[in-house]
């Protein structure tokens, strides 16, 4: 009796492995192995911050496409553009992870750990708009060319400011975030390229209209011979124009922003700014949806994709009115 009684112990205890081994036990910050999330159709944007018309365009761009795919997607953004604010937000995934994860990394290193955490889980990783430095992470990422766009926006504010010899600042957001650090490289780059130009320098912002705008007023102090800026993002963008405004040099600076938000547009309309270099954000939230989709589906998925850029002027201003970006879906 007594070995009948082991064996059927031992039985048990094996059969009660198996199980664990088969539903997946490995904690965050383990491997997994084969662990998928239990929501299948369910999947999660997490943008950069919240109630930004850039991001905004993307979720609705995104859930579109989700909707007509046939899956749930549910938006959460840190309240301004923070790695912690945007962890914590990850790190509460962890419990129950969607069946993929929509991200805009909001440093390039710092948000490595977290989002590795939830694609330990069994979650796919796809990144949109921005990128971890680490390209092992993400089963894809769509993002406009930030490089290309400095160099876009080097070239519009050269014609601008034709033979007129001087200085141009660069307006940075945060060291560390990949896209508007391309950006600012990519225009620094091009700059080299119109000898009547000279670089004053990338200031970093800390994405805060108010800095950017203080930012403002010691340029034009400090370099009597300013006669351009580019704001590499909406937030940069508005602080410049502040700037500009509280010295009464709108118009006698041109101001190059990124971006087409409601905000920019309107400046672009009263001569606030003289160009914006335009995105395409509902463009990189569909084809983040799609991708996502492909990867839980076992189906075909382009690790890099390149969405268009725009460069709009008061001139053309109303023939690119599709490039504008939303405030709601």
């Amino acid at each position: 009796m007594k070995l009948r009684k082991s064996l059927v112990a031992a039985g048990a205890l094996a059969s009660a492995a198996a199980l664990l081994t088969a539903c997946g036990g490995g904690q965050i910050g383990q491997s997994g192995g084969d662990s998928k999330p239990a929501n299948g159709k369910k999947l999660m944007l997490v943008p950069g911050v919240q109630a930004e018309p850039f991001y905004i365009s993307m979720q609705c761009g995104a859930e579109a496409e989700a909707k007509k795919l046939g899956y749930e997607l549910t938006t959460q953004a840190p309240q301004k553009f923070d790695a912690p604010m945007q962890t914590q937000i990850v790190n509460a995934l962890g419990a129950n992870p969607p069946a993929a994860l929509l991200i805009a990394p909001t440093d390039a290193q710092a948000m490595l750990a977290p989002i590795q955490q939830v694609k330990n889980r069994g979650s796919k990783i796809v990144e949109v708009d921005t990128a971890l430095q680490d390209t092992s992470v993400a089963a894809s990422s769509i993002s406009s060319d930030s490089a290309e766009g400095g160099k876009l926006a080097a070239q519009t504010l050269a014609k601008l400011v034709g033979d007129k010899p001087g200085s141009v600042l660069v307006l940075d957001t945060i060291a560390g975030t990949s896209t508007t650090n391309a950006r600012a490289k990519g225009f620094e780059d091009e700059l080299k390229n119109h000898p009547n130009l000279k670089s004053a320098g990338v200031q970093f912002t800390q994405n805060e209209p108010d800095q950017a705008a203080t930012k403002v007023t010691a340029a034009l102090s400090s370099t009597p011979d300013l006669v351009g800026i580019f704001a590499t993002n909406l937030n940069t963008g508005e602080g410049a124009a502040t700037g500009l405004r509280n010295a009464h040099k709108i118009g006698a600076v041109n101001l190059v922003g990124f971006d087409a938000s409601p905000s920019e547009v309107e400046g672009l309309r009263k001569g606030e700014y003289q160009a914006l270099i335009a995105q395409d954000p509902a463009s990189i939230g569909q084809q983040g949806v799609q991708q996502a989709v492909n990867a839980l589906e076992g189906k075909a998925v382009t690790r890099n994709l390149t969405a268009a850029l725009h460069p709009i002027t008061k001139a053309d201003l109303d023939a690119n009115a599709q490039y504008f970006y939303k405030q709601q879906c």
